[in-house]
């Protein structure tokens, strides 16, 4: 019987965009076996509908520093999600949502959630040795086609 990869292991670290920008990378571990990486750079414009990307405000790095974020990535999902299954997506992304208890991620942070999303996606699609385009979509190679009527 196959079991479904579980997190090991995630860290956090504050590191500068290409921008010069503060940003968060996460590190997550499945199995002590495979890594996934993730960075969340910081998109200059934000829509009313946007999740809420956590900033630490203040003098450091103008106001645009995530060490909040990454103490919340160590200190509250860390603990929380070591054990869980990194597979189904689904199934951690609303663990994360969860999580956070807010409608807007504000809490722990999107950045912080995001970090640690994309980070599982990626170990999971090296724990399958596929990319993650495949691990995410199967069909996420086939191009649509215009349907003839």
């Amino acid at each position: 019987m196959h079991r479904e990869p579980r997190i090991t292991d995630i860290k956090a670290r504050e590191v500068l965009d290409c921008r010069g920008l503060p940003t968060v990378q996460v590190d997550v571990v499945l199995d002590d076996r495979f890594l996934g990486r993730a960075d969340v750079p910081a998109g200059r414009s934000r829509g009313r509908h946007e999740p809420f990307e956590l900033r630490d405000g203040g003098q450091r790095f103008g106001g645009f520093g995530v060490r909040r974020a990454v103490t919340n990535v160590k200190d509250r999902l860390a603990p929380a999600l070591v054990g869980f299954p990194a597979v189904p997506q689904r199934q951690l992304d609303a663990k994360l949502v969860e999580l956070d208890g807010t409608p807007d991620r504000s809490e722990l942070g999107s950045n912080a959630l995001l970090g640690i999303s994309l980070a599982a996606a990626r170990a999971a699609a090296a724990s399958k040795r596929e990319p993650l385009y495949r691990h995410l979509n199967a069909d996420g190679h086939v191009l649509p086609v215009p349907r003839s009527t």
